[in-house]
């Protein structure tokens, strides 16, 4: 007889806070491109176009009650930023169609508890996925130190 985790694996909160984002951006009239998308060096947690057609890698960092480092802000260090710039090099590289479009970088924070009767009061663009309760809390445009023509 198999166990109940076998046969209902937990989800991943980090994918789930993706999947959050990736339903924020369509809210706002945006295209999501890819969800994880990876090569060597890393991943994108997701490449998007915006309204206005510039391309977006948004790192997402989803975050549970009592973590380490609150909202997940303190986990994008200078050596993780190196490594998105790197990987969104190389998708340019390996997506020369949008060589040419104004890139950025942006974090999404996104606060993922278990669904109960009573979620927190969090401002911001909530949903429930897979009995989680997740909440975008903070989105930083340009947030990454590196924001320049790629």
């Amino acid at each position: 007889m198999s166990s109940p985790s076998s046969t209902h694996p937990t989800p991943d909160p980090g994918l789930l806070g993706e999947q959050l984002v990736a339903q924020w951006v369509a809210t706002k009239g945006g295209t999501v491109l890819y969800q994880r998308w990876h090569c060597r060096f890393g991943e994108l947690d997701v490449v998007a176009l915006n309204a206005a057609g510039d391309l977006i890698f948004i790192e997402v960092k989803t975050r549970q009650p009592y973590n380490w480092d609150s909202d997940g802000s303190l986990a994008v260090t200078r050596q993780k930023q190196t490594k998105l710039w790197k990987t969104a090099q190389i998708f340019l590289l390996k997506h020369p169609q949008h060589r040419d479009r104004p890139c950025r970088f942006d974090l999404a924070l996104v606060h993922c508890s278990p669904r109960s009767h009573s979620q927190p009061d969090h401002p911001g663009f909530s949903r429930t996925i897979a009995n989680y309760h997740l909440t975008l809390v903070n989105y930083l445009i340009n947030a990454l130190e590196f924001n320049q023509r790629i």
